[in-house]
């Protein structure tokens, strides 16, 4: 079967169902008595667009939010209307309206200076958290997430995700994240809608989003919109800055490790903007001022750029250009070695008529890595591993009435996979090219989700229809029981040879019992037919992305959860607590002692069974006032069963770690002064120890215990902040401030790696030594905006 014919085939099978959705939507336009009033918010003095900005009618105490994009859209009967815009952190804009036909309102929304004297919490109406039927969603600012203490006075938005309630750091310092007992593989992180595939620099230490280009960051676990799919815990969606288009500013900072800078400004005032924003480590330069040539000689530093450009042609139609290029580089006399991803997304957005959004995506993302040894070792060699994606989505959302909005669309992936190949340099070269071979994959999704509000309930329900296919060229090995190759088939080109497809359906139900009060309720199922080989839970940049294939069945996961919801002392206080269980089918792990480097036999080292993980979250935030933060707790269990492993018995995920606790406090002394902590405690990580020993062969082997039936001990930390800010220049137009930060305040010697060694004074016997990583670290980091 040829690609076309296949596509043309599934897609005449649903197209009745787009047909009727377009003929429902001039059916409910031609009604009479009843006009629509819609337009884009955006912020008075940069010009970007305001997400999520709550819209009401103050006289049928009714209303609407704006979508991803600023735009809004809301049906009325004909009458005098007042509607009130508000957007936590500006004012309140009331517009008094006549509604007689339909009408274009594109509002401006002002920064309250009052309120960004104080630490904002969370950016969109606080009564949205309560009726809003999306469960477990966070979305953070970068003005709540620059205050926080940070490792080197990096800003780092992963890292502040990770103080939240089901949200856990794989290993210390890492950029890794298990959220509600899932790997790190299981989240989904896009940049403007482009998916990035390692979301760390320097070995995870720091997250590859420079602070000064992301507007935003939301995350989702578990009940992840229809629009999205491919991973089974968690999207975390990060929007960069569209570029000021009302005048040129820039912002930057100068720390120990690294500088930054970021300019924006209009290129066509009011119509075109761009932004530009640079990031750079400079360990290496300091490393060249050692006596030591070893160390004199290295090169160890990462850099990023982040761009966009955006463009309005008129009020229905806005174009956006945003990219993402960074890179890690480690290089001396013997070793060479680098990683990095880049990102494009064009995106088009146009309005039909006054109710019908769309969004049209055309997406490439890539991640790379290079190791080798140099050209003057006689084992010199060169390995290389990459994968690409290229995408094209299509989204809609149409507002039929304050009670009806349906979204719907379809995206395509196609998944390039160069797993690895190793080549000796050189005359001398002892390394023969040894290549795995690639992978060719389609991911294609079709979706629908309505929103209906019926007097007290609101309910979210849809469903996405997902599709894998593996493409050829490829050879596929077979296997025995005892996983041991057989036979194999060889496909050609672009022929279609695995298909796997599924049914994901998503539910979402509010009540609200009053005025401050809410239970919701949340149900979902997610396919994911890409993941991640890695031998340990830190995570290197050598980690293989690998796809569902003929010998491994896609994992995928159905979730339930509840929660209450309440808001009290005017809103200042917001309380919420979240119970859920997931059950995933054929969880992925891999046998004792794996082989997964630069292996073209990888599924016979894959086991499949299944898993299931459970918790309570806890979280109290205050959002208002001299102190802001939050405090969370949460009980959490994660579980798999796979018969080729453990004995086929129970054993917890590496991701198992039932207790954690997360404050996170800001106290603004005055206009000058602001000081912040965050303290964190995690019970600890389970691992497999060896719990006795043999020789054989004058050689000693270990004999290890059940699958992470051990923990390493408690892991908890204290960070400060004092960020003082400098009396800006007589005319206003420079600000400046002074972040001094201390990481790891009480010096926690944290476990990082526990290794067995034989104690040489006693050779029949072997100790333990734990390997830390940070102890008590200070900084500080000059911050400017101009």
């Amino acid at each position: 079967m040829s690609i076309f014919s296949f596509f043309q085939k599934r897609f005449y099978s649903v197209l009745p169902v787009f047909f009727f959705v377009f003929i429902l939507s001039a059916a409910y336009g031609q009604k009479t008595g009843r006009y629509t009033i819609s337009g884009h918010i955006r912020d008075k003095n940069t010009g970007e667009f305001l997400p999520g900005t709550t819209i009401s009618v103050l006289e049928l105490k009714t209303g609407t939010v704006s979508n991803s994009y600023g735009f809004y859209s809301i049906t009325l009967p004909a009458g005098n209307y007042h509607l009130v815009f508000s957007f936590i952190g500006y004012k309140s804009r009331t517009q008094t309206i006549h509604l007689q036909k339909d009408t274009l309102i594109n509002i401006d929304l002002s920064s309250s200076s009052g309120q960004l004297r104080e630490v904002e919490i969370k950016s969109s109406a606080r009564q949205e958290h309560l009726t809003a039927p999306q469960m477990s969603v966070t979305k953070m600012s970068m003005k709540n997430i620059a205050v926080m203490p940070s490792l080197l006075g990096e800003v780092d938005l992963i890292k502040a995700l990770q103080m939240l309630p089901g949200v856990k750091f794989v290993a210390e310092g890492s950029s890794g994240m298990s959220v509600r007992g899932g790997g790190p593989d299981q989240n989904l992180i896009l940049l403007d809608e482009a998916t990035v595939y390692n979301a760390g620099h320097l070995m995870g230490f720091f997250s590859v989003f420079n602070p000064d280009a992301v507007q935003n960051v939301k995350l989702y676990k578990g009940d992840i919109p229809a629009e999205y799919g491919g991973r089974l815990s968690s999207l975390i969606e990060v929007r960069m800055k569209e570029g000021n288009n009302k005048t040129f500013h820039g912002q930057g900072g100068i720390g120990l490790i690294s500088s930054r800078l970021m300019l924006e400004g209009p290129i066509v005032k009011n119509k075109a903007s761009f932004m530009i924003s640079g990031r750079r480590t400079y360990a290496d330069l300091f490393l060249k001022l050692s006596r030591n040539d070893d160390l004199r000689n290295n090169q160890l530093y990462f850099y990023d750029l982040n761009t966009k450009l955006n463009f309005s042609l008129n009020n229905n139609n806005h174009f956006f250009f945003s990219g993402y290029f960074g890179k890690d580089v480690f290089k001396n006399d013997y070793l060479k070695m680098d990683w990095g991803n880049a990102t494009g997304t064009f995106r088009w957005n146009h309005i039909f008529g006054e109710k019908l959004f769309s969004n049209f995506s055309a997406i490439i993302s890539r991640f790379d890595y290079n190791l080798g040894l140099s050209e003057d070792n006689p084992r010199a060699f060169e390995w290389q591993s990459s994968l690409t994606d290229f995408a094209f989505k299509d989204h809609f959302d149409w507002f039929i009435d304050p009670k009806n909005k349906l979204s719907f669309g379809f995206s395509i992936i196609y998944h390039d996979f160069y797993p690895g190949r190793i080549e000796g340099i050189g005359k001398e070269a002892i390394i023969d090219e040894y290549r795995l071979p690639d992978n060719y994959a389609l991911e294609n999704a079709l979706y629908v989700s309505h929103q209906l509000k019926a007097g007290k309930f609101t309910l979210k329900y849809g469903v996405r229809f997902s599709l894998f296919s593996n493409l050829g060229p490829a050879t596929v090995y077979h296997y025995n029981e005892q996983y041991v190759v057989t036979d194999s088939s060889v496909y050609t080109s672009s022929r279609i040879y695995n298909t796997y497809s599924g049914i994901e359906p998503r539910l979402g139900l509010v009540f609200q019992l009053n005025n401050s009060s809410s239970l919701k309720a949340s149900y979902s199922r997610n396919y994911q037919y890409v993941q991640q080989a890695q031998n340990s839970t830190a995570g290197n940049p050598m980690d293989i992305w690998f796809p569902a294939d003929p010998n491994i069945k896609p994992q995928s996961a159905d979730e339930i959860a509840t929660g209450f919801y309440h808001q009290f002392k005017n809103g200042a206080f917001f309380l919420s607590t979240e119970l859920y269980y997931k059950w995933i089918h054929h969880a992925v792990d891999f046998k004792d002692h794996a082989d997964l480097l630069l292996n073209k036999y990888l599924d016979g080292e894959i086991r499949t069974g299944r898993g299931y993980s459970y918790g309570l979250e806890f979280m109290l935030r205050k959002t208002t006032g001299k102190l802001t933060g939050w405090v969370s707790y949460t009980y959490s269990r994660s579980f798999r069963v796979i018969p080729d492993i453990n004995n086929g018995d129970t054993y917890p995920s590496p991701y198992d770690r039932p207790n954690d606790v997360s404050v996170t406090l800001n106290y603004r002394i005055n206009k000058k002064w602001l000081v912040s902590m965050n303290w964190v405690y995690l019970t600890g990580q389970p691992v497999t120890f060896p719990v006795s020993r043999y020789e054989y062969s004058n050689t000693i082997i270990p004999v290890y215990s059940a699958r992470n039936s051990y923990r390493m001990a408690d892991y908890h930390r204290l960070d400060l902040a004092l960020i003082w800010n400098l009396k800006p220049s007589k005319e206003k137009k420079c600000h400046s401030q002074l972040n001094f930060s201390i990481y790891n305040v009480y010096n926690r010697k944290n476990p990082w790696v526990i290794n067995f060694q034989n104690d040489p004074e006693v050779p029949q016997s072997t100790y333990a030594e734990m390997t830390y990583l940070f102890g008590i670290i200070p900084t500080i980091t000059y911050n400017f905006k101009f």
